[in-house]
């Protein structure tokens, strides 16, 4: 079982909107590939909230797993994209995600069942998000693979929050903008392959993926470093999610233990595919169907 924590809301785009947050786009492609996952979040008791359950029951999720806040709204982020569709983020604080509760009574048996948990930094904003997150996060046991989508937005992360997820993580998802900030955080002035190596000791980290947009992506692993050229979009539509598709597969890559390279040519097609639909998350389950005879 893959166990995802973290935030569900609506994408905002001008003229319409999607349902998304990274670690829900993570899961719904995982469970569309066929993996059992159970995904954790917050939603307030709105109309968004409840057409977000509605959207989830659909999917099949479990909705036990879905907190509902009395006091808070369900989470949105409004979304401008520009000329290449590319987006610019304006994140709506102090949501219902930001109060996911930690509740060890009904958590513990779902982390001790967990190959892989997935988790980000967003939703450790608040200092009870990141509370609750670490508990999730700080009970698993050795054999179980915590998957950290770094995922770094403007105003919603500092050096503690940062620190403390890296010291749990497993296996490293990250751009080539986030491992700059992550330098500059840390005040190393080294190329980006040193850099990574010297994450990788200092937080006992297994495995790192830095996308590099046009100019493909990395896989650092024990077994060496492994790059691909990205694959190419039949027609951009927007970008939004790509990130998460390829972290998707990525995760779903490693726990068939597929080789590196196949790791890394499959998450670029995939998270080109859905640069060609709307937001992050496509329409039909179709969309799925040429993919799901790699598992």
């Amino acid at each position: 079982m893959i166990l995802v924590i973290g935030e569900i809301l609506f994408d905002v785009f001008p003229n319409y909107r999607r349902l998304g947050g990274a670690p829900f786009n993570f899961a719904y492609h995982l469970k569309n590939f066929g993996f059992n996952v159970r995904f954790i979040s917050r939603i307030g008791r709105d109309d968004a909230g409840r057409e977000i359950l509605n959207r989830l029951e659909l999917a099949r999720f479990d909705l036990d797993d879905i907190q509902v806040d009395d006091v808070h709204p369900t989470g949105s982020v409004n979304i401008q994209l520009d000329k290449n569709g590319a987006p610019q983020f304006n994140i709506i604080s102090d949501v219902a995600y930001d109060y996911i509760k930690f509740i060890p009574e009904y958590h513990s048996d779902l982390i001790e069942g967990a190959r892989l948990i997935y988790f980000g930094t967003l939703v450790q904003r608040s200092q009870s998000g990141c509370e609750n997150l670490q508990a999730f996060i700080s009970r698993n046991s050795p054999e179980t693979l915590n998957f950290y989508d770094i995922n770094l937005r403007a105003g919603c992360y500092n050096n503690v929050i940062i620190e403390k997820s890296l010291l749990k993580t497993d296996i490293l998802k990250l751009n080539t903008n986030e491992l700059g900030k992550l330098k500059q955080m840390l005040s190393k002035k080294i190329d980006n392959a040193t850099f990574v190596h010297h994450l990788v000791e200092t937080h006992s980290i297994s495995t790192v993926l830095l996308t590099k947009g046009e100019l493909g992506s990395e896989l650092f692993t024990n077994q060496g470093c492994f790059s691909s050229e990205p694959a190419e979009a039949i027609k951009v539509v927007d970008s939004v999610g790509a990130g998460d598709a390829y972290a998707a597969m990525s995760a779903a890559g490693m726990l068939k233990n597929w080789q590196p390279q196949e790791i890394l040519n499959r998450a670029s097609l995939f998270s080109s595919r859905i640069c060609e639909v709307k937001g992050a998350i496509p329409d039909s389950a179709s969309f799925y169907e040429p993919f799901k005879s790699l598992f």
